[in-house]
C-alpha cells in the first residue's frame, strides 16, 4: 500500500470516528452515508485532486474495518453523482471537472460573503439559533418530553383518515375554522384580548407572523422601534424586511419610552408580558404609555406575548392588545412551549380592519395549509388536554425554577449579581457587573457542558449590559444543582473579587 493510501485510510477513519462532525454517527445516517459524504468532502476541498486512484474497495473495507459491501456501496453513489468513474481493471479514480472548470480549491472564509448582499451579510453574521441544543440551562427550550405522543398520533391518524380534498389544499381562510375558534377562546379567557375568531390568523410561528406584520404594515427604509437588548428572531425578521431598527433601552420595567428625540415609528415590536431576554414584565402604566406613544405616531404594535402562560407567584397579567382601544396592536402566539417545538404552529391576531387583506396576504406570500395537523390540535384543545398540559407543565417549571433560585442564592451575595425575570418564563437573567466578560464566561461553561447565553450578545447598541440567560425548561432536576453549582464557581472567579 502507498503512503498516500495510508493517509487518505487514516484520514477517512479519523473522519468517520467523529461523533460531532457533519459526517458524524450523530447525523442519522447510514455508514456507507457518511463514508460517501467524507469522499465527497476530500474531493470537493481538493484534498483528493482529479485523476487520483482511490484504493480499492477490498483496501479501504480493510483499514476502515467495516464490510466490503459498505465501501462499494459508498463508491457507487459517489460514481452515480459523478464524483468517481471506474476503469475496468484499473481501479476506480476520481473523476476530472467539466471542461472550463477547474477543481475545487479551499477559499478563505471571508469568500463567502462575496454572494450575498448586504443585508444578507447582516443576517449570516449576527446571532442565530444554533444554540437551542437541549442541554442544561439553554434558554429557550421546553421540555416537551412529556408531550402524549400516543394520544397526538390517533388525533392526527383520525383526521388524516377522514380529510377531505380541500383539507389537502391551502387555504385562503387563514386557517382551519375550529381551531381560529378555540384561539379565539383561549385569548379571551387566559390573556385578556378582546377579539372574533375570524381575526386570528394561523402561521407557521412568531416568525412567520413577525414577516407577515413587517411586509403589510410598513415599506422598505421605515423606523421600527425595538427593545434593547432584544430577541435575535425578531431582529433578523424585521432586518430582513428591510426596515430600520431604532432600539430603545429596557430597563426594570421593560421597553421604556424614548427620553431623547427618535425617528418616527411605524412599527413597535415589544415582548411585554416577559421581556426577551431580561425577564422584565411591563407594568400598566408602562403599557398605556406605549399605546399612547403608538398613537401618537400612528404606529402599529407588534406584540410577542412570549413566555406569558408561565407566571408563578401570581395570576398572569393580561396581554398589551386587551387595553388596545384603536385597533393598533398585532398580538403574536405560538403553540411551541406548550407542546412541541417542531409542532411549528403559531397565531397571529390582525387589526380588525384589515383581516381580509392579511388573509389574502398570507395566502399569496406563504400558501398555508397543513388543516389536517390543524384539526387535530383543534380536537386537542377542545377536549382539555391543552389545559392539562399547561397545569402540567406549570407544575414542573415551579418545581425546576425553585430548585434552581435556591442552587444560585450564594452567588447573589456578591455586589453587581443579581437575578432578573424569575417571576415568569422559562429562564433567567443572571445580571454581573459590566466590567464582566460575560462571553467569555458563557464559552467557559460551554467546555463543560453547560449551555448560557451572554446577556451582551442580544444588545443592539448598549455596551452597559453583562449577565447570563439560564435556561430551566428543559434542566432535568438531577443536574440543576450540580450544574448551578458549577456555573457559580465559574462566575465568582470571573468577577472582581474573584481574581
Amino acid at each position: 500500500m502507498t503512503q498516500s493510501t495510508t493517509l487518505l485510510a487514516d484520514h477517512l477513519a479519523a473522519e468517520l470516528a467523529r461523533d460531532d462532525g457533519p459526517a458524524g454517527r450523530k447525523s442519522g445516517l447510514p455508514l456507507h452515508r457518511r463514508l460517501a459524504e467524507t469522499l465527497r468532502r476530500a474531493i470537493a476541498d481538493g484534498r483528493l485532486a482529479a485523476g487520483a486512484r482511490l484504493p480499492s474497495s477490498r483496501e479501504l473495507a480493510q483499514d476502515l474495518g467495516v464490510s466490503r459491501n459498505t465501501v462499494v456501496a459508498a463508491l457507487e453513489q459517489l460514481a452515480a453523482e459523478g464524483y468517481v468513474r471506474g476503469r475496468v481493471g484499473s481501479g476506480t479514480f476520481v473523476a476530472e471537472p467539466p471542461a472550463g472548470l477547474s477543481a475545487a480549491k479551499p477559499r478563505a472564509p471571508a469568500i463567502r460573503w462575496a454572494g450575498l448582499s448586504q443585508r444578507g451579510q447582516r443576517l449570516a453574521r449576527t446571532r442565530n439559533a444554533q444554540h437551542l441544543e437541549l442541554q442544561p440551562f439553554t434558554p429557550g427550550p421546553a421540555d416537551f418530553s412529556a408531550f402524549p405522543l400516543a394520544l397526538w398520533q390517533r388525533l392526527q391518524n383520525k383526521h388524516w383518515r377522514g380529510a377531505r380534498p380541500e383539507m389537502l389544499d391551502y387555504t385562503t381562510s387563514g386557517g382551519y375554522g375550529p381551531l381560529r375558534r378555540a384561539v379565539a377562546d383561549h385569548l379571551r379567557i387566559a390573556r385578556g384580548v378582546r377579539l372574533e375568531p375570524e381575526q386570528v390568523i394561523i402561521t407557521s410561528g412568531t416568525q412567520q407572523s413577525l414577516e407577515l406584520c413587517a411586509r403589510l404594515l410598513a415599506d422598505e427604509g421605515d423606523t421600527v422601534w425595538i427593545e434593547d437588548p432584544a430577541y435575535w428572531g425578531a431582529v433578523k425578521a424585521l432586518d430582513a424586511c428591510g426596515l430600520r431598527l431604532h432600539p430603545l433601552p429596557v430597563d426594570a420595567h421593560g421597553w421604556a419610552p424614548p427620553a431623547q428625540p427618535a425617528p418616527a415609528p411605524r412599527l413597535i415590536y415589544v415582548t411585554p408580558s416577559h421581556q426577551y431576554p431580561t425577564g422584565a414584565v411591563m407594568p400598566l402604566a408602562r403599557r398605556r404609555a406605549l399605546l399612547a406613544e403608538a398613537a401618537r405616531h400612528r404606529a402599529w404594535v407588534l406584540e410577542d406575548d412570549y413566555d406569558s402562560e408561565f407566571r408563578f407567584d401570581a395570576p398572569p397579567i393580561a396581554a398589551l392588545a386587551g387595553l388596545d382601544l384603536d385597533g393598533r396592536v398585532c398580538y403574536l402566539g405560538t403553540f411551541s412551549k406548550l407542546l412541541y417545538p417542531g409542532l411549528k404552529l403559531g397565531y397571529l391576531v390582525a387589526p380588525r380592519a384589515l383581516v381580509d387583506d392579511f388573509r389574502q396576504a398570507h395566502y399569496d406570500l406563504n400558501r398555508p395549509g397543513q388543516l389536517p395537523l390543524q384539526a387535530a390540535l383543534a380536537e386537542f384543545i377542545e377536549l382539555g388536554h391543552l389545559a392539562s398540559a399547561l397545569r402540567r407543565a406549570r407544575q414542573v417549571y415551579a418545581a425546576r425554577r425553585a430548585q434552581l433560585l435556591q442552587a444560585l442564592q450564594p452567588l447573589l451575595a456578591q455586589p453587581g449579581v443579581a437575578l432578573n425575570g424569575a417571576a415568569q418564563g422559562l429562564h433567567l437573567c443572571l445580571q454581573l457587573p459590566s466590567c464582566v466578560d460575560d462571553a467569555a464566561i458563557a464559552e467557559r461553561l460551554a467546555t463543560e457542558g453547560i449551555t448560557v447565553r451572554p446577556l451582551s450578545a442580544y444588545c443592539l447598541t448598549r455596551g452597559d449590559l453583562r449577565g447570563l440567560l439560564i435556561g430551566y425548561g428543559y434542566a432535568q432536576p438531577a443536574l440543576i444543582e450540580p450544574c448551578a453549582r458549577r456555573l457559580a464557581e465559574v462566575v465568582q472567579q470571573a468577577l472582581p473579587s474573584g481574581r
